[in-house]
């Protein structure tokens, strides 16, 4: 569980850092 944890921390902060900052679903909002 802890593993999992950490993987989907790592995948959320990777995305973030690739569409400068925004979580996913803030970038899907900002770009309808």
């Amino acid at each position: 569980a802890a593993l999992r944890e950490y993987v989907d921390y790592y995948n959320n902060k990777r995305i973030k850092l690739r569409l400068n900052g925004l979580s996913p679903v803030q970038y899907r909002t900002q770009n309808m």
